[in-house]
């Protein structure tokens, strides 16, 4: 799968300086020391595509794209994989209600959301897989557990083989990432995407790894598994280790995917021998309507209809910087009027070329300590109005316009935003 064009950036020199983002696992803001020196992997988990890029969607991709930012700012070579889930059961849903096929649904969303990205100048992933592309590495991942002793099979009356489920008991690594007890667990499991009353488990919790095929669902040939499609969390262990290989440094996404998804990735790895992430930087909620933004309750905002409607891409972002990742957050249209002035008042900021050192320096302190996007927004407020209108065209000669001590250069290379 092609992801979106690459934007142009400006180039900073190096700052050699780490990023320090929060872990979820430990619950402190820590340095990222990649595994590999001068070069970090990071993984971002992707849409399911039957619906268009919301701003819940966006705050995600923006967050991920800071740390990369970050990371690239700091001189590390950075490797960053996504996937998109093309087979799973709200896709199939969709597609069936609207008497779709599911390939050409997740095709057009795909699409859309590549074009979303890409009007907001988000960076694109280097390895970028569908779990329909994926499928060789994914069964290839659920027979190593088989073969390992770490799969089970659960009759399935109407199928056409058993169901294959991850055996959790063996090494106790659920809870992991989360650090949950099984009580907050078993408050959202089922909502997300878990099945805790399915006879035939061994534990509640126990994750689907292969499905076997139903009448009417896609299904993909898997030599001893039987004919069927993976489960969830299996699919973003098979394209981490393709992509990045196990462990890597960086594993983010929204709070929601906490548990039970990254608690069950990283379960998946230990059953295989292999360590995941290092660190789980999460991102927050956004909320519109006094409800978290939802495609079952339909209070979307979405990226693509804003930019049709003439509102930039960059005063998105800066509504999104608004608000730290890490916050629960709600949209409203008063957020994009103070975003659009905060735009037009940097543009006319950077009408005057100048030297600014120091302003930038402060850009990429904020930026590096867990991505303080609200008090980077403090120092381009006061560096916007401190600015000299009229200044003489002979001076303007001698100011820097696009080396190190340019705020422009410095806001499009660490922020994503072109003035």
């Amino acid at each position: 799968m092609r992801a979106w064009r690459t934007p142009q950036i400006s180039v900073l020199p190096a700052s050699g300086i780490a990023p320090r983002l929060h872990d979820t696992r430990s619950g402190q803001v820590q340095e990222v020391v990649p595994s590999t020196p001068g070069r970090a992997r990071l993984y971002v988990c992707g849409i399911t595509p039957y619906d268009s890029t919301h701003l819940g969607h966006a705050a995600t991709y923006h967050a991920a794209d800071l740390m990369r930012r970050a990371l690239l700012d700091a001189g590390l070579e950075v490797e960053l994989a996504q996937n998109v889930t093309d087979v799973d059961d709200p896709l199939l849903e969709r597609a069936d209600r609207d008497g779709e096929d599911w390939r050409d649904l997740a095709a057009r969303e795909t699409a859309k959301f590549a074009g979303d990205m890409e009007a907001l100048r988000i960076l694109p992933p280097q390895t970028y897989r569908s779990v329909s592309e994926a499928m060789e590495e994914i069964i290839d991942l659920v027979r190593r557990l088989v073969a390992a002793g770490r799969a089970y099979q659960v009759p399935t009356p109407g199928a056409a083989g058993e169901d294959w489920y991850l055996d959790l008991s063996q090494d106790g690594a659920l809870g992991g990432v989360s650090g949950w007890d099984e009580q907050q667990m078993l408050e959202v499991f089922a909502e997300r995407g878990g099945d805790p009353d399915r006879a035939g488990k061994r534990g509640i919790f126990d994750p689907l790894l292969w499905r076997a095929e139903r009448e009417g669902e896609p299904a993909w040939d898997a030599g001893e598994l039987g004919r069927g499609r993976p489960g969830w969390h299996v699919e973003c262990v098979a394209i981490a280790q393709e992509g990045l290989g196990l462990p890597f440094d960086v594993q983010t996404g929204g709070r929601d995917l906490i548990f039970p998804h990254h608690d069950m990735s990283a379960s998946h790895a230990a059953a295989l021998g292999e360590g995941f992430a290092t660190l789980y930087p999460h991102v927050g909620m956004v909320a519109y309507q006094g409800e978290k933004m939802s495609k079952s309750l339909g209070n979307l905002v979405f990226v693509s209809e804003l930019v049709r409607q003439g509102v930039d891409p960059a005063a998105i972002r800066l509504v999104l910087m608004a608000h730290h990742y890490r916050s629960d957050w709600e949209w409203t249209d008063e957020e994009l009027s103070r975003a659009s002035t905060r735009l037009a008042a940097y543009r006319r900021a950077a009408a005057e070329p100048a030297d600014d050192s120091d302003v930038v320096a402060a850009l990429r302190d904020a930026l590096r300590a867990d991505l303080d996007t609200e008090r980077a927004l403090r120092v381009l407020d006061r560096w916007a109005a401190g600015r000299c209108p009229g200044e003489d065209a002979a001076d303007a000669e001698h100011r820097d316009v696009d080396g190190p001590g340019s705020v422009p250069a410095a806001l499009d290379a660490l922020f994503g935003i072109a003035l």
